[in-house]
């Protein structure tokens, strides 16, 4: 079971077993689960961002991957 994060925390990624923090958000959704417009996200680390996208892209979920806002990846 997951501890829950205190709200001011800084956003974690989503890859198994990594605690670094997240700058991407990747938005996805099971087409065969979800309605069009649904969006689920996982945040990801710098290191993990290609692989959570991969993982989600080859089954043909990923729809979009953005700066988490807030993070130094966002371009002003």
């Amino acid at each position: 079971m997951s501890v829950p994060l205190p709200a001011d925390a800084a956003p974690i990624c989503s890859a198994r077993g990594c605690r670094g923090s997240a700058q991407w958000a990747l938005r996805w959704n099971n087409p065969r689960l979800h309605t069009a417009d649904r969006r689920k996200t996982w945040l990801a680390c710098t290191d993990h961002r290609a692989s959570l996208g991969d993982f989600l892209g080859a089954r043909g979920f990923l729809r979009e991957v953005t700066p988490l806002a807030g993070s130094p990846t966002l371009d002003l």
